[in-house]
């Protein structure tokens, strides 16, 4: 089945998610963590990719990027991820692939859906009984961006910043809406646009930014003249 294309936008946010190869653990310690940090901050200055969220999961990582340009994202992952693989196969004595494929990502292209997302973002080691609160756990944005600690790789986007600090980590008071959550879930896992479909159309003529209905086209029916009239 061909791949579809991604869909980018420059100066748009972007949800990305990395896992490991087969569901591989990718982090066996701490050690790991800071030194995939570093790396994602040295590809961040290089292509200029702006860090608004991030996850450092057991098997994944989910970050949230504003890129400069349509190549930026997928130069900065290309490059974290095999300096990353690099130094992890070293370090453990193996070889091949670590990372499961290309990396999966979606446009958000809805305001309402970034705070969303930021949300989904710092929230999956809680509901993965990781953590009891997302502040608990050390390996992402939340506790900078919930105004708790500086965290100098983080760019922080102006939906946030009109937001401020204190009323973000108010939100995590409840839990995310469940249609929310799904949205997220099914425009990441497709590849499709999170958020209003009209300001991305004008933007990408000819790529399909929605999902399509589920099995094979419809034939069109065969008529005789009249015989429907």
């Amino acid at each position: 089945m061909p791949r579809h294309a991604r869909v980018v936008v420059p100066q748009m946010p972007l949800h990305i998610v990395q896992r490991g190869n087969n569901r591989m653990d990718c982090f066996a310690d701490d050690g790991d963590r800071l030194v995939y940090l570093r790396l994602l901050g040295d590809g961040l200055s290089r292509f200029g990719c702006a860090l608004h969220a991030y996850c450092l999961m057991t098997n994944h990582v989910h970050l949230l990027v504003t890129p400069p340009s349509v190549e930026a994202a997928a130069g900065l992952m290309h490059v974290v991820s095999q300096r990353y693989a690099q130094y992890f196969n070293r370090k453990n004595g193996r070889t091949g692939t670590l990372w499961e494929g290309r990396f999966r990502s979606s446009l958000i292209a809805s305001p309402s859906y970034l705070i969303a997302c930021y949300r989904y973002i710092e929230c999956n080691p809680v509901r993965a009984g990781l953590a009891p609160h997302p502040v608990v756990y050390r390996w992402s944005s939340h506790r900078a961006n919930a105004g708790v600690a500086c965290d100098p790789i983080l760019a922080p986007h102006e939906e946030w910043a009109a937001l401020g600090a204190r009323a973000y980590r108010q939100l995590f008071a409840t839990e995310l809406d469940a249609n929310a959550l799904q949205r997220i879930r099914e425009s990441l896992n497709g590849g499709f646009p999170l958020g209003f479909e009209e300001e991305v159309m004008p933007l990408l003529p000819g790529l399909r930014i929605a999902p399509g209905r589920p099995g094979r086209p419809r034939r069109k029916m065969r008529t005789c003249p009249g015989f429907w009239d």
